[in-house]
């Protein structure tokens, strides 16, 4: 009996959607350190996030179209669902703060840009990991690390939260400030998420 192969075409779009999160969080990082959101910056983001859009669609659609998946049909959509979210939840916030015309980033912003782009930096590995069950230990590894970023991004949100309830006096400042710290953090989140897949699909299959 000759067996089908299974299509491993989806981990070429794992990896190529996770290069498209890493140019985007490198990007967002870019505009946070220089203090820059400029209009060309956040339209290259606004195009960054297309382009991965396309990438989630081309996986969703080879994925109604195939017999035999590499993973569980499941896994793969969520896999690619939350991938997406890092970098629409990170262009929603270089576009906030344009849009809110906001002077300077603040520390507590750059910190958690720095954590955001250290977080995705390793999703891309646990990514490029996932073609060969043998790398099971660098993912679960990479998983706690990742856990750990998100742990910090919670602190410096906390933190965030604090001196602008403390100090701010303008009100619509202060919302506009705490909706782009909660936006960010959430991006943060949604890569633990991310790792949260990953590792599951290792223990489901290793």
């Amino acid at each position: 009996m000759r067996f089908i192969p299974r299509e491993v075409r989806f981990f070429d779009l794992f990896e190529e959607l996770a290069e498209k999160i890493e140019a985007g969080g490198r990007l967002f990082l870019e505009m946070a350190e220089s203090g820059v959101f400029s209009e060309p910056q956040v339209t290259r983001l606004k195009e960054i996030e297309h382009e991965a859009d396309g990438i989630t669609h081309r996986t969703y659609e080879k994925m109604h179209t195939t017999f035999l998946t590499p993973l569980d049909r499941e896994d793969i959509h969520s896999l690619i669902n939350k991938m997406d979210s890092i970098l629409d939840m990170t262009e929603a916030t270089a576009a906030r703060i344009f849009l809110y015309r906001v002077k300077k980033p603040s520390a507590e912003l750059i910190e958690q840009a720095r954590v955001l782009n250290e977080s995705i930096g390793k999703v891309k590995i646990i990514i490029h990991a996932l073609r060969d069950m043998k790398n099971a230990p660098l993912i679960l590894q990479t998983s706690v690390e990742i856990n750990t970023l998100e742990n910090a991004g919670d602190v410096i949100l906390r933190t965030a939260m604090a001196h602008l309830f403390e100090n701010e006096q303008d009100v619509r400042e202060l919302i506009k400030w705490k909706e782009i710290y909660e936006r960010i953090e959430e991006a943060i989140d949604v890569c633990e998420d991310v790792s949260n897949i990953v590792e599951g699909i290792v223990l489901k299959n290793g």
